[in-house]
């Protein structure tokens, strides 16, 4: 029979490659890791890895267990945390992953009157850039998945909060504040500074520059919006952002926008959350108030 110790060597090894290592980081001497998985591979009789080397590599049969691993450990590890907080006398913590840069001081929003509502339920914000947002929503790395780009799941519900226009930004004397809009060839000469997220997921790149086959004269990232947009104040270069951050920036008076496009760049933020009944209601609560929140900022527009 598979046990939770099966799924945790499977996953040990792979991170680590040697049973020494993988014996190591689960405080289990070698003899009882191999001991544990020699007895599984004789129940099924198959085997789950072989040497190369000092390192183990796992077999299809091993690969297949390392994949339940990785969907069941996290699921483990999430409800025994939640078990640990029911015992500390607190309802819970909300994980929120982010796949919006520039969304992060809206976010600011929602999470104050949250925290208010919800005494009892802490807040833990991360960066879905760097793990993958669907994968970590799905696994139970995250409860909520904020991203402007939704990759539909069957798990997965996506509830659309707000809606805003993606501008392109410049300083206050710069010649293209002539245009009415933006054309992809008007940016050929320009530096754009963005997030340090790949060209695919930059909107200004794909769904603006690259399907006009254009591109721009040099691209550099900086990971903080105030820093952006103060080097686009002095001078530095372009960049593209929603326009209600320009607006509510402390260097607007520095900076003008203008349409990306005749039509513009109309973008939709959504909050992805897994299909399972919110047993503890701070999730629907939370995006209720997301929702309640984009209502809002689209009547100061």
């Amino acid at each position: 029979m598979i046990d939770r110790q099966h799924l945790r060597i499977v996953k040990a090894i792979q991170t680590h490659g040697t049973m020494t290592e993988a014996a190591k980081s689960l405080f289990l001497t070698q003899s009882a890791l191999s001991h544990a998985m020699k007895k599984l591979e004789h129940e099924f009789d198959v085997p789950l890895w072989q040497k190369e080397g000092r390192r183990l590599i796992l077999t299809q049969a091993g690969e297949s267990l390392l994949g339940l691993a990785q969907r069941i450990l996290p699921q483990f590890e999430h409800t025994e945390s939640q078990l640990r907080r029911f015992a500390q006398g607190k309802q819970g913590i909300l994980r929120i992953g982010m796949e919006c840069y520039p969304c992060f001081e809206w976010l600011l929003k929602i999470v104050a009157p949250f925290l208010k509502a919800f005494p009892d339920v802490d807040v833990d914000v991360r960066r879905a850039f760097s793990f993958g947002g669907l994968q970590a929503l799905h696994g139970y790395d995250i409860d909520v998945l904020i991203t402007p780009d939704p990759l539909h799941l069957d798990a997965i519900t996506y509830t659309p909060v707000f809606s805003y226009e993606q501008v392109l930004v410049m300083h206050n004397d710069h010649e293209l504040g002539d245009k009415a809009f933006i054309t992809p060839r008007d940016l050929v000469k320009e530096t754009l500074i963005s997030y340090p997220v790949e060209r695919s997921r930059l909107d200004i790149f794909s769904q603006f520059l690259t399907p006009a086959n254009a591109s721009v004269k040099s691209h550099k990232t900086i990971e903080t919006t105030e820093i952006i947009l103060q080097m686009v104040a002095a001078g530095r270069g372009v960049t593209a952002l929603p326009k209600w951050l320009v607006e509510e920036s402390k260097e607007c008076e520095s900076l003008i926008y203008r349409s990306l496009g005749e039509k513009g760049l109309e973008k939709t933020l959504y909050v992805g959350h897994r299909k399972q009944s919110d047993t503890l209601g701070f999730i629907d609560s939370f995006v209720a108030m997301a929702i309640e929140q984009g209502k809002q900022a689209k009547r100061t527009e």
